[in-house]
Formats: C-alpha cells, sequence, structure tokens
C-alpha cells in the first residue's frame, strides 16, 4: 500500500465527496479481494462520517476465470435470487454505492466469449431495476480505482511488479487530486470548470455534432431537443450533490436514439469484461452499428453490440480536451473510469435519462418518444485525438467550433 496519509485523504474524498454519505445512511461497497485493505479503510471513514452500517460485496476474478473455464454452460444464464434482492433491497433501502473498478484488462482472453456475453446479459435482465435508479440518480454512487497486480503490470509492463504498482498508485492519486493540499477545495473549483463547458453547451442546444478526425472518423450526431449536459458533479432526485466518477474530466448528455449517421473509429483499446477489443470502428445508419471492424476482439465487440436492440444504437456522446491532466500524463491504463476520462467518448446502450429535460421523471414510454435509447447494457469507448473537430449545428443551421485541434474551441 501508499502513503497512509494519502490513502486516507483518497479514503474522505470518496465517501464525503464522492457518494457524499449522509448520517444514518448504508453504504455498500463493491471490491475485488486484492482491494481488501482499501475497502476497509473506506469503511472506517464511512463509519466515522455517520454512516449506519457499511456492507461490503467482494469479487474474486481469478475464480472467475475458473467458472468461466470448468463451470457447465447452463450456470451462465442464471442468476441468484438471492444475488438479486442484495441488490434491490440496498437500492430501495436509498443506500449509497461505491464500486473499486480493478481488474486485469486481458483476464478472460482465453474465456469463450458467448459465456462472457451470457453472463453480463443475464445479470443485466436481474439487475435492471437497480441500474435503471442508479443511472435515474435516485441512489448515489461513485466508482474508483486502486492498482492490482495484473493491471499494474499491464500499464507498466517495462517495471518490476512493486515500481508498477508504486507508479500506478502515483498515477491514481494525481487524477484525483489527493496531492493537493486540500482535495476537496480542488475539486470544488474543478467542478466549477467542468460546468462552463456545460453551460456553453446547454446555452446553444445543439441540434447536430459533427464529428471528423485523421483516424476517419466522419460522424454527425443528432440531439434530441431539451437534452441536458452534465459535469463533474450530479445531484440524486432528493437534491443530495455526489461524484459518480473519479476521476472525472467529462461534460455529457444523451443523442437522439435514431440520429446517428457516417462512421467513427476508435483511438484507444476498450477493456470490456477482461477483454480487450482493439482498433474498432463503428457504422452507424439512423442511429444503428449497419458495420463494425476490430483488429482485435472482434468477437466480444460482436457480442456487445448483439446483446439487444439498444445495444446497437448510442447511449452516451461525453467531450473530453485532448489537452487534459489524464490525457496529458500519456499512459493508457486499460481501464475506461481513466481512458475515457482522457478522450473524447461515445457509448453505445443505455442512455441517462437525468440528461433529458425532466426525465428522471418519465415513464419507459416517454423517454421512447423522446429517442432516449434503452438498453441492458452501456459501454463507453474512447474516440478522441489530437486534431478531433466537433461542429455545432443549431436548430437554425448556424455552425459553430466545438472542438479544434482536439480541444474546445471556447
Amino acid at each position: 500500500m501508499m502513503d497512509h496519509i494519502l490513502l486516507e485523504k483518497y479514503a474522505d474524498l470518496i465517501v464525503k465527496t464522492g457518494v457524499n454519505i449522509q448520517q444514518g445512511q448504508t453504504l455498500v461497497i463493491f471490491s475485488p479481494i486484492e482491494c481488501a485493505p482499501f475497502a476497509r479503510t473506506i469503511a472506517e471513514v464511512a463509519y466515522q462520517t455517520g454512516a449506519r452500517d457499511v456492507v461490503i460485496s467482494w469479487k474474486d476474478e481469478l475464480f472467475s476465470k475458473i467458472r468461466f473455464l470448468q463451470a457447465p454452460e447452463e450456470v451462465f444464464e442464471e442468476f441468484p435470487e438471492w444475488q438479486k434482492a442484495f441488490y434491490t433491497s440496498y437500492v430501495k433501502e436509498g443506500a449509497a454505492f461505491i464500486s473499486i473498478a480493478a481488474s486485469d484488462p486481458e483476464l478472460l482472453k482465453d474465456v469463450n466469449p458467448d459465456r462472457v456475453a451470457k453472463v453480463q446479459k443475464t445479470s443485466n435482465i436481474a439487475l435492471k431495476e437497480y441500474r435503471e435508479r442508479l443511472m435515474s440518480n435516485k441512489n448515489t454512487w461513485c466508482v474508483v480505482s486502486i492498482p492490482t497486480q495484473s493491471w499494474a503490470k499491464k500499464v507498466f509492463p517495462h517495471l518490476s511488479e512493486d515500481e508498477a504498482i508504486k507508479a500506478l498508485w502515483e498515477a491514481i492519486f494525481k487524477t484525483v487530486r489527493v496531492e493537493e493540499e486540500d482535495p476537496v477545495a480542488a475539486w470544488d473549483q474543478h467542478k466549477k470548470n467542468l460546468k462552463v463547458s456545460a453551460e456553453f453547451l446547454n446555452n446553444h442546444q445543439f441540434k447536430f455534432l459533427r464529428y471528423k478526425n485523421s483516424l476517419g472518423t466522419e460522424l454527425e450526431i443528432e440531439l434530441p431537443a431539451d437534452h441536458i449536459w452534465l459535469g463533474g458533479s450530479e445531484y440524486t432526485t432528493e437534491g443530495i450533490e455526489f461524484i459518480a466518477n473519479m476521476p472525472t474530466e467529462e461534460v455529457f448528455t444523451l443523442p437522439k436514439k435514431t440520429g446517428a449517421n457516417g462512421i467513427v473509429v476508435s483511438s484507444m483499446p476498450l477493456n470490456y469484461n477482461g477483454n480487450l477489443i482493439e482498433n474498432f470502428s463503428l457504422t452507424f445508419k439512423k442511429g444503428k452499428v449497419v458495420e463494425f471492424t476490430a483488429e482485435k476482439g472482434y468477437e466480444v465487440l460482436k457480442k456487445l453490440i448483439e446483446t439487444d436492440e439498444g445495444s446497437a444504437y448510442l447511449g452516451e456522446v461525453a467531450l473530453v480536451p485532448y489537452d487534459s491532466p489524464i490525457s496529458n500524463a500519456k499512459i493508457l491504463y486499460f481501464n475506461t473510469l481513466f481512458d475515457e476520462n482522457a478522450s473524447c467518448h461515445l457509448a453505445i446502450g443505455k442512455a441517462y435519462p437525468i440528461c433529458i429535460k425532466d426525465g428522471k421523471n418519465m415513464s419507459k414510454e416517454e423517454l421512447d418518444q423522446l429517442g432516449v435509447n434503452d438498453s441492458l447494457t452501456h459501454v463507453d469507448f474512447m474516440i478522441g485525438t489530437h486534431d478531433l473537430e466537433i461542429i455545432g449545428v443549431t436548430s437554425a443551421g448556424k455552425e459553430i467550433p466545438v472542438f479544434k485541434n482536439g480541444n474546445f474551441a471556447f
């Protein structure tokens, strides 16, 4: 583990600013077993801050691989009722949720992608209510990360294991501003900076965004009326402020489901459920993926796109300057939590209802009518480059530069 003082500051930031734990609230932590010491530190801080109780759900990714390789096929289409009850009972109770995302990027490269796809789909169906509550900001939630041995060696392959872990700790501490004298104050300023970008975009209410770069991206995305750009912190339906991702450098909104046309090319590998998808492209027509390519992970990408009807459509549009702290570090994390905050990105699958006016209070049918995509999945992939240009087109047809040479043009 790294410096004890920095770890305490990180845990303090996650509990008090990330999920903003309330007096008497329950905190649920999802953690790999390798991250147990830090999960316990978070738990201690939560109790000291006023949490009624803390519950930790452990994940053993090495056992997961054993199960994928050796269990009979039928188990991958089953989801235990007790496990579903765990999620739904705590989310209905109003618990806060912290997820520690730290996995081996290539853990499941030797596993049949059909099995991984079945597990993902089965769990997403079973946990639909839980996921919808979080994506509608009914509960506070925060995704964070700390190094694990396998992940650190993937990021820093030329260093020894100890050196790689140390280097990853240092990189993470920098991205989440824990090294600042007052991390909370640093985050307050960061949130204000992101709100400025979101305000510019909200004021213009662009009807279209047009993307172009030298990788071959040439894509037009239509945005629905009354869409909302968010960034930095968010608020629950009860008005509690929280930060869903630490780190975060993005401002984001939702696209109109049928509004994407053209081709988009990935700028970074995508770590999806223990498999890497590399150098891939997606071609859209009337919002739907009609063609795709991948130099590595084609079958995994195919299974992802074919998860359900909505997984072939976009659910998120996010803007991140190329000249931003995580991008400037020139570290490829193979972890979407970090890589998506170094690059403009899109997501296929479910859209966030909070990104459209009054969306959090609308029924599924009402959201459908407004062009808000629904799916069992939501997967971000990175498309930002040093030469990315984005033009915003207003409803009156006026063209305004949004990105030039990879950065905001305003």
